[in-house]
């Protein structure tokens, strides 16, 4: 018998697993995914500031100041499809309360995070919109 295959959040969430690893923030590095309609990947993200910015020198030493600058991955992501496009994300930590409205925006229907941001407000704005929000376990972790 051969290795068993990954399910299609499992998929999405390796990607962006892989993704992460691209960010340059030296506190958090957060990867997304997203997936069409039939399941083929149509855009990788990572956090970090913005395509072609090169941050001044000490920029990363204060975290408080800096976090303000940071793009996360969920707006990098959706920068790069149109509304309707995606059907799933995968990210590697539960969208933050402004990242879900956004991901809301742009007609996303299953969402899958590795893990939970308590500050965040995506479980009710999941409930509301109806989008499947769910946290799964990565296979490599």
């Amino acid at each position: 018998m051969s290795e068993q295959r990954l399910s299609i959040p499992e998929y999405a969430m390796a990607l962006a697993e892989v993704a992460s690893l691209r960010s340059e923030d030296p506190f958090r590095k957060v990867g997304a995914a997203a997936l069409d309609w039939d399941n083929r990947v149509i855009a990788t993200a990572y956090n970090g500031l913005a395509p072609g910015f090169e941050a001044p020198a000490g920029f990363w030493d204060d975290r408080a100041k800096r976090q303000k600058f940071m793009l996360h991955a969920e707006v990098n992501l959706c920068s790069l499809f149109k509304r309707g496009e995606a059907k799933i994300v995968a990210t590697t930590t539960m969208p933050c309360t402004s990242c879900m409205q956004t991901l809301c925006a742009y007609g996303i229907k299953e969402i899958y995070f590795q893990e939970v941001y308590k500050e965040s407000d995506a479980p009710e704005i999941a409930q509301l919109y109806g989008i499947h929000l769910e946290q799964i376990v990565s296979n490599s972790s």
